[in-house]
């Protein structure tokens, strides 16, 4: 019966059987990086259930739903050794398997009458609900201060990390938005009139799910009906939870019974999305003397000499728990610390490397550069488009960003929620002939109605809009009845729109080809309303929008920022500007959190290569700003997360080695002047 268990180490195996019964104490997994965590955490869910745990009681919480999927189905292979033909229905039986949000969602969807939600509420997303608190702004007078008030976008930053960090605005404004600090009274006014218009028009935003989500488990009958649907909550990459999170886990679970979460502290960079290191740090002491702590620190990704560097970085940090990763891989190649002139020759670097470890039969796809930030890597996407190197670059632009695809998505989150003014105010805008007045003079008389969809077509059509009036109230009215089965009504949807999509864009081809991938993702969901909920909660990644997609069949060089790189790995991985001011950020010193942040950063990138890993020190950056011909720079010295005690680690080079190579020829290398004696000759 324990066979599925073989293959895991001690440690592992501890993890995933300690106390599988319901009243188990609240257990910590710290996993390193590499560890296997995924791995033990599957087969812990797996454990619960071949011993008897029921599968609709558990709660498993991850960051992404992909990545619930691919437990999911870890979890069914693994239970498929126990379980055999049995084991299909049993996880599918998981049924609440997803991110913090998308739970959230559901939640607050079963219980919208007890908390006074309208159950057809529609879930704004990033950009629909900047939009919401400019149309807000504008509404209190703000957008015509004589000094420069906030922009929307600033203005829903500080409110989201208001929320999500459960700090005072005052001290959110004080250590992260100082610039903004004399508007404390205005923001708190915009802030409270933002809640009302969302409430209004029955939307949340993101933080909305989480919030009032915490806040529904304040109330005490309510968060015993929460907690008593699960004997067992699991919840992954703890270390990137914020604080409204962690609240929401101590309402479930206040004395630790069933709660098992896994992170790494080494690996929490997601500050700039009120993630905070110190949930896991203070487990320990959020259950005393209850909490149990089991550490995964053997690596099954890395060299011992890639994890020899690393570990000397870490263990700089001022606070973490004790953790060496170590790994039966060993390698006399040290990772490689190089050093060269500028950007253009560090492109040149890492381009010929590239291409030689390709020659020696490691694919494009099995090799990564990572950088800081997503400018980082302009003149190496430069010099590869030069080469004809094909490449996808990470942690740019999403699906959803596309205006094309959030036209859709207007048309059905208005069908979904009529009473959606950014919804419908974006759809109206599409239509020739209506401008903003005319589109919130429509909003307005709709939004008195009890049915709004009906009201719009006894609304006074605007005198300019003329037959394309009428072919959107009826798009709307076709999409609502029963004869527009899902997924039919986004094909109904899109139908309508192509020909304002062929008059607004030039490159309406690629964007129509964008349109039918929606239509085709939609047919995953069972109805529209879950299609927009999950859809708006972990978006794909783009497609059209992403540089140098190649063919699914070809061979590509992954570009990627350090964030969007987390959980990945290659066997081969070179880093761009290993230097101050990349790394750490020149505008992430300004406290010892922040800089302790930028470390793991470092450490998060290192920890990604599995046989090779080389990290690239410009000696000089030219300022921008000037022309072609000009040659104003500064000069930057390694990143101070690499001190002289540290080199030992690493094989330490510098390029091009041509150079070097002609200097061992002439005999320059073994060539002594002194020319300081030289120097001081000149005044005797």
């Amino acid at each position: 019966m324990s066979a599925y268990l073989d293959k895991l180490n001690a440690e592992q195996r501890m993890a995933v059987e300690f106390g599988v019964g319901q009243d188990a104490g609240p257990l910590l997994v710290i996993a390193g990086a590499g560890s296997g965590k995924t791995n033990t955490l599957a087969h812990r869910v797996a454990h619960l259930i071949v011993n008897g745990a029921d599968p609709r009681r558990i709660l498993l919480m991850t960051f992404s739903r992909r990545a619930a999927a691919e437990m999911s189905r870890r979890v069914e292979r693994i239970c498929n050794q126990v379980l055999g033909a049995k084991s299909g229905v049993m996880v599918d039986a998981l049924e609440w398997a997803g991110t913090f949000h998308g739970i959230g969602a559901r939640l607050l969807r079963e219980y919208a009458g007890q908390i006074g939600l309208g159950v057809d509420f529609t879930i704004h997303d990033r950009e629909d609900s900047a939009d919401l608190m400019n149309i807000v702004r504008h509404e209190l007078g703000f957008s015509k201060k004589e000094s420069r008030f906030p922009t929307k976008g600033t203005c829903l930053s500080i409110y989201s990390r208001t929320v999500n960090s459960e700090t005072p605005l005052e001290e959110v404004l004080k250590n992260f938005f100082p610039w903004c600090a004399a508007w404390n009274t205005e923001l708190r006014q915009l802030f409270a009139a933002y809640v009302e218009a969302k409430q209004a028009q029955n939307v949340l935003d993101y933080d909305d799910l989480l919030l009032y989500w915490a806040q529904a488990a304040t109330v005490s009958i309510l968060a015993e009906d929460m907690s008593g649907r699960f004997d067992h909550v699991l919840v992954d990459e703890y270390q990137d939870t914020n604080r409204l999170q962690s609240s929401i886990l101590l309402a479930l679970k206040p004395e630790g019974r069933g709660l098992t979460v896994v992170g790494d502290d080494a690996q929490s960079i997601y500050s700039f999305r009120a993630a905070t290191v110190r949930n896991i740090l203070d487990f320990p002491k959020a259950f005393t003397p209850s909490a149990n702590i089991i550490t995964l620190d053997r690596n099954y990704r890395s060299t011992q000499t890639i994890l020899a560097a690393a570990n000397g970085v870490i263990d700089l940090a001022s606070e973490r728990f004790t953790k060496n990763l170590w790994t039966e891989r060993q390698s006399s190649a040290r990772p490689h610390l190089v050093t060269v002139r500028d950007e253009t020759d560090q492109a040149r670097y890492i381009v010929e490397e590239v291409l030689e470890n390709r020659e020696n039969g490691t694919l494009l796809k099995q090799q990564a550069v990572l950088f800081r930030t997503s400018h980082h890597s302009g003149p190496l996407e430069v010099e590869l488009t030069r080469r004809n190197i094909p490449f996808v670059k990470f942690g740019g632009l999403k699906f959803l960003d596309s205006a094309h695809v959030k036209d859709m998505l207007a048309a059905l989150r208005f069908v979904q929620n009529p009473r959606d003014r950014v919804a419908g105010f974006r759809l109206m805008l599409l239509l020739p002939g209506v401008g903003p007045s005319s589109a919130q003079r429509v909003l307005d008389q709709m939004s008195d109605s009890a049915d709004p969809i009906a009201a719009l077509s006894e609304v006074q059509a605007p005198p300019r809009a003329g037959a394309d009036w009428t072919d959107f109230v009826q798009m709307l009215q076709q999409v609502r009845s029963s004869n527009a089965d899902w997924p039919n009504e986004i094909e109904q949807a899109r139908l309508w729109y192509e020909p304002h999509l062929e008059r607004i864009h030039d490159d309406a081809p690629m964007r129509q080809a964008d349109l039918l991938q929606l239509q085709q993702i939609a047919g995953g969901y069972s109805s529209r309303e879950r299609f927009l909920t999950e859809l708006t909660l972990d978006p794909p990644d783009a497609t059209s929008d992403q540089s140098g997609v190649p063919l699914l069949d070809e061979d590509y060089l992954v570009l990627s920022t350090i964030h969007s790189a987390k959980g990945q790995e290659w066997k081969s991985v070179y880093m761009l500007n290993v230097v101050d001011g990349c790394i750490p950020s020149d505008l992430g010193t300004g406290s010892t959190a922040e800089l302790e942040e930028e470390r793991r950063l470092l450490y998060v990138a290192m920890t990604r290569a599995k046989d090779n890993l080389h990290l690239v020190v410009p000696q000089r950056f030219f300022t921008h700003g000037q022309n072609a011909q000009g040659d104003r720079h500064v000069y930057a010295s390694r990143t101070r997360f690499i001190p002289a005690t540290l080199l030992q680690y690493f094989e330490c080079v510098a390029w091009p080695l041509a150079r070097q190579a002609a200097s061992e020829r002439s005999g320059l290398r073994t060539l002594q002047v002194d020319i300081g004696s030289r120097m001081r000759g000149m005044w005797q």
